[in-house]
C-alpha cells in the first residue's frame, strides 16, 4: 500500500449456514476472541480459533472475474495486498476492530464448484485468515490500517 493510497473495506459477508449463500451486510459486529456475530465459523475454541475471519482484496478477485463473497470471505478490501501480510501481523479495521493474521487460507474443492480449476488458481491467493484481538463494529467504507506492532492489551 502506498503512502497516498487509503485502504478500505468494500464489502462484508456473513456465512449463515453450510452451503448457504453468503449474506452481504453493510455493518458487522466483531466479537473479541470469537469472530463475526452470526457467522457459522465464529468460535472461541479449538483449531478454528485461527479462522475467525477471512480477508481478501478486490485486487485479487477482479482479475479472476470474481466478485465479493465468491470465495466465501468475510471482509473484502481495496488498497491493500492482504496476501503480503505476514502471520502475526495486526490489522485495524475502522476505529475499534483489530485482527491478527494467522495465515493463508487454502482453497477447498468447493472453489471448483464456482468455476472449474479455480481451486488451483487460488492457491496462495484465497485470502488471509485472522483471529479477532479487539472486537467492535465495522462497516463498508471503514479504513484498513496495518499496525506497526501489536497493540497493548
Amino acid at each position: 500500500m502506498s503512502s497516498t493510497q487509503k485502504a478500505t473495506i468494500t464489502s462484508l459477508q456473513i456465512c449463515v449456514g453450510h452451503r448457504e449463500p453468503m449474506r452481504s451486510v453493510e455493518i458487522a459486529k466483531v466479537i473479541t476472541g470469537f469472530g463475526i456475530e452470526g457467522d457459522r465459523h465464529a468460535t472461541s475454541e479449538g483449531v478454528r480459533v485461527a479462522r475467525q475471519a477471512l480477508l481478501i482484496d478486490e485486487e485479487t478477485l477482479h482479475p479472476l472475474g470474481l466478485s465479493s463473497g465468491d470465495v466465501r470471505e468475510n471482509i473484502t478490501t481495496t488498497g491493500i495486498d492482504v496476501h503480503s501480510l505476514p502471520e502475526g501481523q495486526h490489522v485495524a479495521l475502522g476505529d475499534e476492530v483489530v485482527l491478527k493474521i494467522t495465515g493463508h487460507c487454502a482453497p477447498c474443492p468447493r472453489m471448483d464448484e464456482i468455476r472449474s480449476g479455480l481451486q488451483d488458481i487460488l492457491r496462495g491467493q484465497r485470502g488471509m485468515l485472522s483471529q479477532v484481538v479487539y472486537g467492535g463494529t465495522i462497516k463498508v467504507g471503514d479504513v484498513v490500517r496495518v499496525l506497526e506492532s501489536a497493540p497493548a492489551s
